[in-house]
């Protein structure tokens, strides 16, 4: 292809820019010359693409060995290919160069290859006279590199072929998950699952089963964590029955094993494990072994199960649930390792609703108060951050009583993101507590944050505002909100007053036309303040006040207090002040 003569006119300029583009040293170039191979091969046309372009591109996956990034590139590219060969009739040619790329030591690469193949695979119904072979080249080449690349093909080839190959394509598949090399039979193991999907039954029980129960026993712990997705996925295609027979004592093994990954990984997918079997097996076996994650020495482990709690707690009885899980959960809440907490605490709230109220306060509350106090401040913002499904449970009167001092003292913590969440969950608590409860413990708050140290803090508590004039309504507003918000705009901190005023103009739109003509003066006294900051911050709450306004104060008050801005001697006051007429025009 490359002393392909070039005289033929501009039909041939795409190809002779891709060749010199893949010659050039520039790696970025090559890269950029096959991001383009589908616009080529458009140029080319199907045949010189099958004849010319897809040999080239084989020649250059042999010899560039040590760009990666460009072979990715190809590998990604070549499976977008098949229409522009000829279609599906044509599309086996791509094979030759998705097969060199299978055979490279580059992980990423040779995925992409694989998927590739798997596409053009898809497009090749009945093709088995192309397809068994090429198995068998990277099955049981000489690389091993070919032979990973080889197994996820097994479940994409299996079904379109004749008894014959599939049962070599079983004994080739066997072969693989008894390789003496542990990145090979880790690949067979993660392909064992998809091919369970396309064996008969009987081929499954008889072969693949006792296959995978040799790599759960493997030697190496990479081969083991896989195996234990394949419990999952083998898990739902036999019946309950046929799942504790054959994949539970696979699973006992697992959450047994000697290497901690292997132990955490069965903890990850605990719930999931669970599903596979029936509820009684769950509850007699797999809660003990559940018990023993959350004591492991490993926090890791620890951390994974703890996430898994509630969960399986919806899978078993709340006997079951008090009597082996709540005690574990107790000694969770003050284990030495702050990860641990946290999962605990981003999953125990759940546990409300599956316990009911009464066991929720005997039980739950001393455990959320003390991982409210929890001295890591994630472990008290997952807490935080389910009140709701709690709320829902135990009834306004239990939360205020129990749990409703320990957010309030949580409204006032050294770390900005707890403050954050407490205000987050405000509007929330405010609709279930009811104006005059709210009145008494929680409206100081909200103006407190108004003037807190942290920007984000402030913003938030803007916001929060706002909602609460929609959930209590704007004469609640008029009297609890209004009056010290308009304190605040003459406070001597401008930091206090520049929130003020966007307070104001946040709550312009909730409070209704009659209660911003009390608003408008501090907004107006504003545009003097001697601070730019609270200037431009002005022109900015006059704009948003602006459309909820009668046509007259519009006129008297807002655009003349604009065009006065517009002469200011800061730069931003004035561009915030004219950006504020122009949007008046619209009105």
């Amino acid at each position: 292809m490359a002393d392909m003569d070039m005289s033929d006119g501009d039909e041939l300029a795409p190809i002779k820019i891709l060749i010199d583009e893949l010659r050039n040293d520039d790696p970025q170039a090559r890269l950029k010359s096959i991001r383009r191979l589908s616009t080529i091969a458009t140029a080319l046309g199907a045949e010189r693409t099958r004849d010319e372009l897809v040999p080239y591109l084989n020649e250059m996956a042999s010899e560039m060995e040590d760009e990666d990034e460009v072979l990715l590139a190809m590998a990604e590219e070549l499976g977008g290919l098949i229409p522009h060969v000829g279609g599906k009739a044509y599309a086996h040619v791509l094979l030759t160069p998705l097969e060199t790329l299978c055979a490279t030591e580059e992980a990423l690469v040779r995925d992409k290859a694989v998927e590739s193949v798997k596409k053009v695979i898809e497009s090749m119904a009945g093709a088995e006279e192309r397809l068994v072979p090429l198995l068998k080249r990277l099955a049981t080449g000489d690389y091993n590199s070919t032979h990973i690349a080889s197994a996820p093909l097994f479940s994409a080839i299996y079904p379109s072929v004749s008894a014959g190959s599939q049962g070599e394509m079983r004994s080739m598949f066997a072969q693989l998950c008894r390789d003496d090399i542990p990145m090979v039979r880790k690949a067979a193991c993660q392909a064992l699952g998809g091919f369970g999907k396309v064996v008969s039954v009987n081929h499954l029980h008889g072969e693949l089963i006792p296959l995978f129960a040799k790599l759960a026993a493997d030697e190496q712990d990479s081969v083991r964590i896989v195996a234990v997705e394949n419990c999952v996925t083998l898990g739902k295609i036999l019946s309950p029955e046929q799942s504790h027979l054959l994949i539970l004592p696979i699973i006992r093994l697992l959450h047994q094993d000697k290497g901690w990954r292997v132990r955490y990984m069965v903890a990850e997918r605990y719930c999931e494990l669970a599903d596979t079997q029936a509820k009684a097996v769950v509850e007699s076996e797999m809660t003990a072994a559940l018990v023993k994650f959350l004591k492991d020495s490993e926090p890791e482990v620890r951390t994974a199960a703890a996430f898994k709690v509630t969960g399986f707690c919806e899978r078993v009885s709340v006997g079951v649930t008090l009597q082996h899980l709540m005690p574990c959960a107790r000694d969770l809440a003050v284990d030495s390792s702050h990860h641990v907490r946290a999962a605990l605490a981003s999953v125990i709230m759940g546990l409300a609703p599956v316990l009911g109220k009464n066991h929720t306060i005997e039980q739950l509350v001393p455990l959320f108060l003390s991982l409210l106090k929890d001295e890591h401040h994630e472990a008290r913002l997952n807490i935080i951050s389910k009140l709701d499904s709690v709320n829902q449970v135990m009834g306004v009167d239990s939360l205020s009583q129990s749990l409703l001092p320990a957010i309030i003292e949580l409204a006032e913590d050294r770390q900005w993101r707890v403050r954050l969440a407490i205000i987050e969950h405000i509007p929330l608590l405010a609709s279930q507590l009811g104006a005059a409860f709210f009145e008494e413990r929680l409206a100081k708050m909200c103006i407190t944050w108004l003037a807190d140290s942290v920007s984000t803090v402030r913003g938030a508590a803007i916001a929060n505002l706002k909602r609460l004039t929609e959930v209590f309504g704007v004469e609640w507003a008029a009297q609890n909100i209004m009056p010290q918000v308009l304190e605040l705009c003459v406070h001597s901190n401008y930091l206090y007053r520049m929130t003020a005023i966007s307070a104001v103009a946040a709550l312009g739109g909730a409070v209704g036309r009659d209660s911003i003509k009390g608003l408008l003066p501090a907004v107006v006294q504003a545009s003097k303040d001697p601070v730019p900051n609270c200037r431009f911050n002005a022109s900015k709450a006059l704009q948003a006040l602006a459309p909820f306004m009668e046509g007259t104060a519009v006129d008297r008050q807002i655009r003349p207090t604009l065009q006065t801005l517009t002469g200011d001697d800061d730069p931003d006051v004035q561009f915030f002040a004219r950006t504020a007429l122009t949007q008046l025009k619209a009105l």
